[in-house]
This record gives C-alpha cells, structure tokens and sequence, in this order.
C-alpha cells in the first residue's frame, strides 16, 4: 500500500470509515430472533445508499451480497438468504463501504440473546485480541509484533486463530498490501509508517483452527462445526497514538 500523504485524502479515508461504522451499528441493531439473513443484508444496503456510498463487497469477485453475514460456525463471508436468526446464535456482520473514492471497512461479531458463557468467552477474547493488536499499530512497530500478538492472547485463553484468512490493508481498494495474519513472529516483519491503514481483523475458533468453504463457493465454517468469533476495525497509523477511524459505541 501507499502510505496517505495529505491531510484531504486522510480525511476522506476518514468519512469513508465513519460510514461504515455507522452502517454497522445500525444493521446490528436488527439482529433479532426471526429475521432472515436476506432481510440483514438487505437492510445495509439501504443504510449504504442513505449515506452516499456503495458497497465495497456487491460482486467483489463475484461476491453476491451487500455485506458478509455469518452464522454461528460460519467463520466469514457468509451469504445473506432464507436462513432465520435464532435466539442463541451468533451472528457475524462484516461492513465493506467505498465512499469518495475511499473503502472503510469493519466487523462486528453480535450475539443473539443470553448465549452459552462458552460463546461469550470466545467474543470477549476475540474482541480484546483486537484492541491489543490495535495497541502495537504504531510508527516504527514491526507488523510481526502486532500479528504475533493476536494469537498469544487467543491461544492463552484455549481458542485458536484461523490461519487461512487475514487482515489487509485498505484505502482506495478493498484488499491492500501487507496482509495482516493472525499470527506471527515477533519483532520481524515490516515497519510500520505514518499514513498507513490496516484492517486488523481477529478470526477465532472455539475449536481448532481450521476452515472449509462451503459449496455456495464463499461461506467459511470452521472445520469441527465449533462457533467462531469475529471483529474487525480499520486503523490509521500516525505520529502518535494509533487512529480507529472505525471505533463506534459496542454494539452488544
């Protein structure tokens, strides 16, 4: 990726991401038992087109849905349809938005309901992997340190990284240099520079870490059938602190 140079472009990376922190949060909110996947996914496409933006993830690839929204097993890039949210579930919902010319991007992982306190430890670790990885997005940290700290969280607490899919960097595409694995090697690795945006996104099984895709050629289910958790944010590296262009108010 291209580090951002100007205050303008950082600016509308910034408007880009605010959007799909928006979206996120007010798709989350009709996470209920009931409602289909097909009316959620339908549902952020109008939040999408309310904020003057497009859909970063409609035919990416040949991608059918507005947004990723996976269930339970389903890892990430799941297919909005028929299938009914039920009471206890899981349920991940991925945000891609290009607006401006810039892509925000970002994941949530919401749970339906009162869910097994097994489940819940799995959101809760996934979750703080994410703000500790966020913790390493510095000017001059080496991106080894940040991956490797996602999996020494993760695998401390008994769950497991998956290895298959990873962050990225974004901006004015979707899908960037460097990746951003889940797992790494201390102090190697790149050095990290101002103006850089990375999707950090945790993917963590309850079981191991393995995956499979599904025949509809996108849904990713972790192999033993084991709930997976996932969260995603978009951060700005600067001078100083790390910027979450994508932080909103939890959603659970």
């Amino acid at each position: 990726m291209i580090p951002i140079k100007t205050a303008k472009e950082t600016e509308k990376m910034r408007i880009a991401c605010r959007a799909a922190a928006e979206v996120l949060e007010r798709t989350a909110a009709l996470v209920q038992p009931g409602v289909t996947t097909k009316e959620i996914d339908e549902a952020a496409a109008r939040f999408i087109a309310e904020i003057g933006g497009t859909s970063a993830f409609l035919g990416y690839r040949g991608f059918p849905g507005n947004i990723c929204i996976s269930l339970n097993e389903e890892v990430v890039h799941g297919i909005g349809g028929p299938r009914k949210i039920q009471y206890g579930d899981i349920v991940k919902l991925d945000i891609g938005i290009l607006k401006g010319g810039w892509v925000g991007d970002t994941a949530t992982t919401v749970p339906v309901g009162l869910i097994d306190p097994a489940v819940q430890k799995l959101l809760d670790v996934t979750e703080e992997s994410l703000r500790i990885a966020l913790s390493h997005a510095r000017a001059g940290g080496r991106l080894g340190d940040l991956c490797a700290s996602v999996e020494e969280h993760v695998t401390a607490h008994g769950f497991n990284v998956v290895r298959e899919f990873v962050g990225h960097g974004v901006g004015r595409r979707l899908h960037e240099e460097p990746q951003i694995p889940n797992f790494g090697k201390p102090r190697t690795g790149l050095r990290l520079k101002p103006g850089m945006t990375l999707a950090v996104e945790p993917m963590v099984n309850m079981g191991a870490g393995g995956v499979k895709i599904l025949e509809d050629g996108w849904t990713v289910v972790s192999a033993d059938a084991k709930p997976s958790a996932h969260f995603e944010h978009t951060v700005l590296i600067t001078d100083g602190e790390p910027e979450i262009l994508t932080w909103r108010e939890k959603t659970r």
